[in-house]
Formats: C-alpha cells, sequence, structure tokens
C-alpha cells in the first residue's frame, strides 16, 4: 500500500507538530509526503483584478521568504529518525490554502490531508484554526486528519466513529478509518447518541446498522449506545472513558452535526479537540 500525503504548513510549531505526527502515522508505510506553503503577498488579494507575477519585487520577497521558510522547515524535519520508505517533496506556491491544496490534489492524486489544527496568526480562544476548517469544509476530494495544538503521537488503540444510523454507509466512505485502524489494530467503537435515552432504531436506521457491521466485518470493533442529553457530552464522556486517540467523523451535509465543521465543528457541539480528528467525506 502506497500512500500520497499532503502536509500544509505555514510554518508554525502546530504545522510541524502534524508532520511529525504524519511521519509517525504512516512510519510502516510507503508514503509520498508533500509539504505544502501557500504564501501570500501583503495589499493583495487573490481575487483583486491584478495579482504580483513572477519578477517582480513584492512576488519575488514573499517567495524568497517562503522557500527560505521551507528550508529551514525540511532541517528540522531531517532530525525525525530517517525512514527508507518515506519520500518527501517541497511545494512552494503563490495561492490561497484551500486552493493550493485543490491543486495539488489534482496534479499529486492526494490520498490523505494532515495538517494541524491552529496557524501563527489563530486567537487562543478559537480552537480550531480557520484554515483547517475551511479546508475540512471546502476539500471533497480525500480526508482530512486535524492534529490538536501539541499533540504527540500515540500508537492508536482505541477510535471513536459517533453516528446516529440515518443514512446508508458506503465502503469507499469509510475505508481510510478501516485502512487506519489496521495499521494499530486499533478498536473501532461505533458510538450512537440518543437523545431519546430509548436506545430504539427504527426500521431504516437498523438497516444501516447491519450495514455499518457487515462493512466493518474484519477489523476489531464494537457497537455503543450512550443515552446523553448533549452529542458533545456523550462523546467526551466516551472519549474519556475509553482513552480513544482518534475519533472519525464522516462530514455528511445537514445530518447528525448539520455540517459539522461549518460553524467551525467546536462551535457546532461544543467539542474541544484532545485527540486528532479524521474527517472523511461524504463523496
Amino acid at each position: 500500500m502506497d500512500k500520497r500525503v499532503l502536509l500544509p504548513t505555514d510554518y508554525s510549531q502546530n504545522a510541524l507538530n502534524a508532520i511529525r505526527y504524519a511521519l509517525e502515522l504512516y512510519k510502516n508505510v510507503r508514503c509520498e509526503f508533500y509539504v505544502l506553503n501557500a504564501f501570500h503577498i501583503s495589499g493583495y488579494t487573490l481575487d483583486s483584478m491584478r495579482v504580483p507575477e513572477t519578477g517582480e519585487p513584492y512576488y519575488e520577497a514573499a517567495k524568497k521568504e517562503s522557500e527560505e521558510g521551507m528550508e529551514r522547515l525540511m532541517q528540522m524535519i531531517k532530525l525525525h529518525p530517517e525512514n527508507d520508505k518515506h519520500r518527501i517533496h517541497t511545494i512552494t506556491t503563490f495561492n490561497s490554502l484551500t486552493e493550493a491544496i485543490k491543486i495539488v490534489i489534482d496534479k499529486k492524486d492526494i490520498d490523505m490531508i494532515v495538517m494541524g489544527t491552529k496557524g501563527i496568526t489563530e486567537s487562543k480562544a478559537r480552537i480550531f484554526g480557520t484554515n483547517t476548517v475551511n479546508v475540512m469544509e471546502q476539500i471533497k476530494e480525500c480526508p482530512v486528519i486535524a492534529v490538536p495544538n501539541g499533540y504527540m503521537f500515540q500508537s492508536l488503540k482505541e477510535i471513536v466513529f459517533p453516528t446516529d444510523y440515518r443514512t446508508a454507509f458506503k465502503k469507499k466512505e469509510i475505508g481510510d478509518l478501516i485502512e487506519i485502524s489496521k495499521l494499530f489494530d486499533a478498536k473501532i467503537n461505533v458510538l450512537h447518541i440518543d437523545k431519546d435515552k430509548d436506545g430504539k432504531l427504527g426500521r431504516k436506521e437498523q438497516a444501516n446498522k447491519e450495514l455499518l457491521e457487515e462493512i466493518l466485518m474484519g477489523t476489531d470493533h464494537e457497537m455503543h449506545f450512550l443515552p446523553a442529553n448533549k452529542v458533545s457530552d456523550g462523546i467526551n464522556t466516551f472519549i474519556e472513558e475509553h482513552s480513544c486517540d482518534m475519533i472519525a467523523f464522516l462530514n455528511r451535509k445537514h445530518l447528525f452535526f448539520g455540517s459539522i465543521l461549518s460553524n467551525p465543528l467546536v462551535k457546532k457541539i461544543g467539542y474541544d479537540p484532545q485527540v486528532p480528528i479524521l474527517e472523511l467525506n461524504d463523496n
């Protein structure tokens, strides 16, 4: 299994931390890593009539700053133990982050994005950085792993996957969840939180639950039911009680959490990410 992993960076400590997490997560997998910095030029917006061009002083200064930042970052990455399964490529480009990511996904056939939850300029009050939320909302071509600020990699043992069983599952949608769980023999804990507290599923929900069990056959998994007044409280309680190492969401529009990340996620369900989030797409 070869993976092509995109690692966006703004040269913050948080972004470096996410890169280290990705290198550990895929330690035993043959990987092509693409480290991407999308640089900007102060005073110019990407949708303005005139965009600075190659050779112009502002453009060249911003490009040089981005390339020097990438050089420093690569020196830091080299301190990480060498892995002959990994190859690391660098990309610096003048663009918005999401547009740059879309281009790289298309050109390099990217399988996974791993990024930090905060950037250099993020306010301490905001748990999820704007960039992370934008990427999770706008990029549908591949899954995103968001690594919380300061989170150090630890081998995965327990993954929680909250669902309400309202819609049918497709194997390709949760393929990356299954793949990651198999890398570490981690258990997938399917979590159904019921605000009505009776735990009963309708005929459609029951059929979807059975379909999910079929898809997860061959993995270590367990189905859980938890009564809770708030979905977020139920998730947080479960993560704490089961010492979960990752939470996986299927980001479907207007279902379960609504679009879970649009507000962003932390505002929508009050979830303060203590563990990495694997956002799977309904694509």
